[in-house]
């Protein structure tokens, strides 16, 4: 049997087809991996078992469930989450990422899915004011290393107070629990989660309202954080989120982990 040439131009090219088709659906079976960093209750932390949970975590194996791909949790250390991202290391940061103008110049984000307040917090009976600058001159201040906070803090109190920087929010907590610092800028869920703040019967307290301004510090809400290229990953998030809001799902892990409302 002969073959023309147009003919065989044409099989090679369906082969081609073919394996490219084969390639993607590959791809989309494998894990897409999320990373997060633990503790940070109540989004991500776990049980005495060594089971991942959380709010986030919860939210992002709906997510994974409905774009039909498995999840794969890798615990990230934070100050090493962008760099880990942008190596490859997995696909997607879902660790309570506030979106910033900085953060946008090397990451693409999904749509956003909850609000991040802060806090500042000092011990019970304190007579300190977060308002009053002078007050707060010379005192020692904490903040988690390397996040939103920890700029804003260096960048507006730097050469006011003693700056005070820690590796996990665990370790700040604990540290403002025992009286080792004057005060904490803190997030405000860890506030409660570490701290129970809202709680009569604890050691530390509220001394500000809660926190979102400004922009440039606190940014536009949480949400996942992608490399710039993966486009078609982060609009099927963004479905997904939309749907999850939509339907109800959203609402009930919210109230399952937190008693105030973070919809953004």
């Amino acid at each position: 049997m002969k073959f023309t040439t147009s003919f065989i131009v044409k099989l090679g090219g369906l082969a081609t087809v073919i394996s490219l088709f084969s390639a993607s659906q590959v791809l989309a079976q494998e894990p897409l991996k999320l990373a997060v960093d633990v503790p940070f209750e109540p989004f991500e932390y776990k049980l005495s078992d060594g089971t991942l949970t959380g709010f986030e975590i919860e939210l992002g194996d709906e997510v994974c469930k409905r774009i039909q791909r498995d999840c794969e949790w890798i615990v990230q250390a934070w100050d090493g989450m962008i760099p880990g991202l942008l190596s490859r290391k997995y696909d997607v940061i879902m660790s309570s990422m506030a979106i910033t103008p900085e953060r946008r110049q090397r990451l693409l984000f999904s749509e956003p899915y909850y609000s991040n307040p802060s806090v500042w917090v000092a011990a019970k009976g304190s007579t300190l004011n977060a308002k009053d600058r002078d007050s707060l001159k010379g005192l020692s201040v904490g903040v988690q290393r390397g996040t939103i906070r920890d700029r804003y803090i260096t960048d507006t109190y730097g050469n006011l107070m003693d700056v005070r920087r820690y590796a996990t929010g665990e370790d700040l907590a604990l540290d403002i629990a025992s009286g080792r610092l004057d005060t904490a800028f803190m997030y405000y869920p860890l506030a409660i989660s570490s701290l129970n703040i809202n709680q009569d019967d604890s050691q530390v307290m509220r001394i500000s309202e809660l926190i979102r301004e400004p922009k440039e510090y606190f940014g536009y809400g949480v949400a996942a954080a992608f490399r710039p290229r993966d486009k078609e990953l982060a609009e099927q998030f963004n479905e997904a989120l939309r749907e999850i809001k939509n339907d109800g799902t959203y609402d009930t892990l919210m109230h399952k982990y937190v008693d105030y409302d973070i919809k953004i």
